[in-house]
């Protein structure tokens, strides 16, 4: 397989990351889903988690190819889930996955969830948790995939999404 990067975003690149969240958010409408329908995520969005320092891109040679935002132990949402996480130590939590739309069927997103699971084991975590839509299919087969483990429930913005936990070690 090829050798990408994965690195911190920085305020440079918040055009390409915006452009690759568009086009998501586009995909995600023509295939008959809710998420990412409601104004979010927004530019405003990308640039807050670039100042956090907590937004990644994947990239190839020059060219940001993929965007997640991984957080640590920062997802109040999570403790109100429906259901029962496996573990409640560190974790951390990615959202807005989201790769170019001229490198998608590649297994990226998988390839940006290994980078992350990854960094939070450089850190001494080890729980990956994740949610997505429940019309998400595609996600729910990557986190699957990947050996996540479905929990229960969670809400952001008034709906439903399913939320999955991965245990590293």
């Amino acid at each position: 397989m090829k050798d990408y990067i994965f690195r911190k975003a920085v305020i440079e690149d918040k055009n390409s990351i915006w452009n690759i969240i568009k086009h998501a958010i586009l995909r995600r409408k023509a295939d008959g889903s809710n998420q990412w329908q409601d104004g979010y995520p927004n530019l405003q969005t990308i640039e807050n988690d670039i100042a956090k320092k907590i937004g990644f891109v994947l990239v190839d040679d020059e060219t940001i190819i993929g965007y997640c935002a991984a957080l640590i132990n920062d997802e109040p949402e999570y403790a109100k889930i429906i259901g029962k996480w496996l573990t409640n130590d560190d974790f951390v939590v990615i959202h807005r996955i989201a790769i170019d739309e001229n490198y998608l069927g590649k297994g990226l997103s998988g390839k940006i969830i290994e980078f992350v699971e990854n960094l939070a084991t450089e850190q001494n975590i080890f729980s990956v948790k994740v949610d997505t839509n429940f019309d998400n299919l595609a996600m729910m087969k990557i986190f699957e995939k990947r050996g996540y483990q479905y929990c229960g429930e969670v809400y952001f913005r008034g709906s439903a999404r399913r939320a999955y936990e991965k245990v590293l070690k």
